[in-house]
């Protein structure tokens, strides 16, 4: 199953718990406070992106002069990939690592550590340009706003049960039909559930784009191996040396998550196993 499938999929997975919820809400009306709610925080967060983050991790535009190698590459793969020319940002970190961001490829930027530059080779870096362009061409930042309206759907709608029930006022159209006490249960149950649930959608959702930016980013470049190698060289170092600035809400848009967890924790994890992309992409053949 392509990366693109599972997302639809994944997404209407969300959507069908958003309107499950709605009807364990007991009517229409607070499922349209919560898509409202859940609309002007998530589209607010989606217009703004580019200037939150960049801004959170005190990154600078480089211009061509400053930066002409680094120039180069975007121009030459952004080409290849049919978008304009994205922004190039230079975060002042000696964490190797690198994302992409804007509202739409109109308003694409890349962003690279100062260590990612001096960690890879031209090649293994062209590969990581490539895997940041394929995000901002196959326009993740729009998917994971839109799984994050969902998720905020859903998790309003649970608040709203919980505080229902802790005021009598709860059960909905459940409860009329089970005759009350069973419907009350039912409703706090999922109340509970669904957020969860919702998480690791939207976490499968991040791990399924991840992928799907590899497979991209590895056609860009033409060589899937030099990239192989980059995220091998990456996830060594990312361990030694942290990430200084920014915060966890921001570790999906990373090539690599900057936050090091447990085994138990990789189920909640934005991104797939840097041992089975390393893997897909030393498969890929090269077209270099």
């Amino acid at each position: 199953m392509t990366s693109q499938i599972k997302t639809v999929l994944l997404l209407g997975l969300l959507t069908s718990l958003m309107l499950l919820m709605g009807r364990a809400l007991g009517g229409q009306t607070g499922l349209l406070i919560a898509i409202v709610f859940a609309l002007v925080m998530n589209v607010g967060s989606y217009w703004f992106s580019d200037r939150i983050v960049l801004k959170m991790y005190h990154a600078q535009e480089v211009s061509p002069h400053d930066a002409p190698a680094l120039h180069h590459m975007v121009e030459e793969l952004s080409a290849k990939a049919g978008i304009p020319k994205p922004r190039i940002y230079v975060i002042p970190e000696e964490a190797p690592n690198a994302f992409a961001t804007g509202r739409n490829p109109k308003h694409g930027v890349v962003a690279v550590t100062e260590g990612i530059m001096r960690l890879l080779s031209p090649a293994e870096l062209r590969g990581v340009i490539a895997h940041e362009i394929g995000h901002i061409k196959n326009r993740d930042i729009l998917v994971q706003s839109i799984a994050g309206v969902i998720g905020g759907v859903i998790v309003s709608v649970a608040n709203m049960l919980q505080w229902g029930a802790i005021f009598g006022l709860g059960g909905g159209r459940d409860e009329e039909e089970s005759g009350g006490g069973g419907g009350l249960a039912s409703s706090l149950l999922m109340a509970f559930l669904a957020p969860i649930a919702a998480m690791l959608v939207q976490m499968a959702i991040s791990r399924s784009r991840e992928y799907l930016a590899d497979d991209t980013g590895a056609q860009l470049a033409g060589d899937p191996k030099a990239l192989a190698r980059a995220l091998e060289k990456l996830g060594m170092w990312s361990g030694r040396i942290p990430m200084h600035s920014g915060n966890q809400a921001t570790a999906h848009m990373f090539i690599i998550t900057p936050f090091s967890g447990s085994t138990f924790a990789s189920l909640f994890s934005t991104h797939p196993p840097l041992e089975e992309r390393i893997a897909r992409l030393e498969a890929m053949p090269s077209n270099a």
